[in-house]
Formats: C-alpha cells, sequence, structure tokens
C-alpha cells in the first residue's frame, strides 16, 4: 500500500469521527438525551452508601433515600430488593446517643 491509501483512510476515520461528534451535539442540544439535574442549593436526597461484590456477576448495593436505606441485590438477570425501609445508620447513632 502507498502512502496516498494511508492518509485517504485517514482522512476518512477523521471525517466518520466528526460525524459522530455532530449527531451526538445535535442530540444533546434538541434534547433527545434525558438529563437528572436537580436545582442548585437542594438537598441531595439520594446516595449509594455502600457496595459490596458477592461474584462476578452480583453485588449488593446499599442506597440511601431521604433517612431511609434499601438493600438491593443487582445480577444481570434481574435486580431484587432484599430489605426495605432501613433506618440511616446516621439517624441510629443519633438516637443512641440521646438516650441514657
Amino acid at each position: 500500500m502507498d502512502p496516498l491509501q494511508y492518509l485517504k483512510y485517514l482522512v476518512g476515520l477523521l471525517i466518520v469521527l466528526g460525524l459522530i461528534a455532530l449527531v451526538t451535539l445535535a442530540a444533546r442540544k434538541f434534547g433527545m438525551v434525558p438529563k437528572a439535574d436537580r436545582k442548585p442549593g437542594s438537598p441531595k436526597r439520594l446516595s449509594v452508601s455502600d457496595v459490596m461484590s458477592i461474584d462476578a456477576k452480583r453485588r449488593l448495593v446499599l442506597v440511601r433515600r431521604d433517612d431511609q436505606e434499601h438493600l438491593l441485590l443487582l445480577g444481570p438477570e434481574r435486580d431484587l430488593v432484599v430489605e426495605q425501609n432501613i433506618p440511616s445508620a446516621n439517624i441510629e447513632a443519633e438516637t443512641d446517643a440521646k438516650d441514657p
């Protein structure tokens, strides 16, 4: 192969990557990509407290919502709520500290 063919392949690759970038920017501009924005200054209500791998495909995730925690088992076939409405560890610590 001569260097001119390599140059053609390189230019073709750059054109394809440029088109992908343009489609991505257009999708964002016209609202085709969902956004999960929250208002500035609003408190965070949702967070991941802890993650533990069970095996290569499954993991336990402790998700905190407001003052409750939920234990989820995530896997490739399905997701399962193991336990829900667990009082947050921070709330329990405050309650234990107040009791004499």
